[in-house]
């Protein structure tokens, strides 16, 4: 599949059946996403506008660990999901959803690449 992603006509010269694996790709995509609806509808209820929010604090911890590393998205949103209820317990819960991007703020003006990011590569 990473070598479907990264050029398609060298893998389908080695035999790789390119279409099958855009096919899996999408499939793999397709039953991800509802593995998550499943999970996440008893937590939230039903609603048509949940995504929303629940998208943006997924991009925050994403960037908030560092951008394009797995291991610093998931550290990023433990400590943004344990940060923010901490910010509702002892500030006021009102101010939950405000206090995840305050905290985004905060570090990225500190760190602009995350946590766990990596700087800027400079290419001659």
């Amino acid at each position: 599949m990473r070598a479907t992603s990264f050029n398609p006509r060298a893998a389908a010269l080695m035999g790789v059946n390119v279409n099958r694996m855009i096919l899996l790709s999408f499939a793999l995509s397709g039953a991800l996403g509802a593995i998550a609806g499943i999970i996440i509808v008893p937590i939230t209820t039903l609603s048509y506008d949940i995504g929303v929010m629940l998208g943006l604090k997924g991009f925050a911890a994403a960037v908030l660990g560092g951008y394009g590393n797995i291991i610093g998205a998931v550290i990023g949103g433990l400590l943004l999901g344990v940060l923010e209820s901490l910010g509702a317990g002892l500030i006021s819960s009102n101010y939950k959803d405000v206090l995840a991007f305050i905290i985004l703020l905060l570090v990225l003006f500190m760190k602009p690449s995350g946590l766990l990011g990596f700087g800027e590569k400079e290419r001659v």
